[in-house]
């Protein structure tokens, strides 16, 4: 496969008999998985794809039907496992000022004209996403993705301007 994979969702348990799945997904991903014609599940490291035939939503889960899992016994085998998608077809979906988190892995921060660290990585303390950054003297650090700290974001030339709080990035 040639293509990169994200993990967009992740099969929860079956719903009803015939092969329906309860998805788990974030919530910004909302209208992308309502438009969602085929994807790759996750299963022992290898890549299966399926057709996705419906989806439906509760108010905690998406419903899906795959063209390829007709029953409960099929869709178990597969509890628990991420559903991924083509990252160019996540590409697609986005607005124009809206970009996929690991995007932001390697791009260096930047306070008042210094190079401070690296993205190494990211991840949420629930409410708000964090820039896992290393420095040169290779300590991590975690940076509030906020407006208010995270002024400037420049694709073209690698670089998250910041806001350098006292004590927010350890050299």
């Amino acid at each position: 496969m040639k293509n990169k994979l994200v993990s967009v969702a992740k099969i929860l348990n079956f719903h009803g008999i015939k092969g329906e799945a309860k998805v788990g997904y974030s919530k910004q991903n909302y209208n992308f998985i309502q438009t969602l014609e085929s994807a790759y599940i996750n299963y022992n490291g290898e890549y299966i794809p399926v057709t996705v035939l419906s989806v439906k939503f509760n108010n905690k889960c998406a419903i899906m039907k795959f063209k390829e899992i007709n029953s409960i016994d099929e869709l178990m085998e597969y509890k628990g496992c991420a559903l991924y998608v083509e990252e160019s077809l996540l590409k697609e979906s986005l607005e124009e000022d809206e970009f996929l988190a690991s995007d932001l892995v390697g791009m260096e921060i930047f306070a008042d004209g210094k190079k401070l660290a690296v993205v190494v990585g990211l991840s949420s303390n629930g409410g708000t996403d964090l820039l896992a950054v290393k420095t040169a003297s290779d300590k991590i650090s975690y940076v509030p993705f906020v407006r208010d700290i995270c002024k400037e974001i420049d694709f073209a030339s690698n670089k998250i301007i910041i806001e350098n709080l006292e004590g927010l990035i350890e050299e």
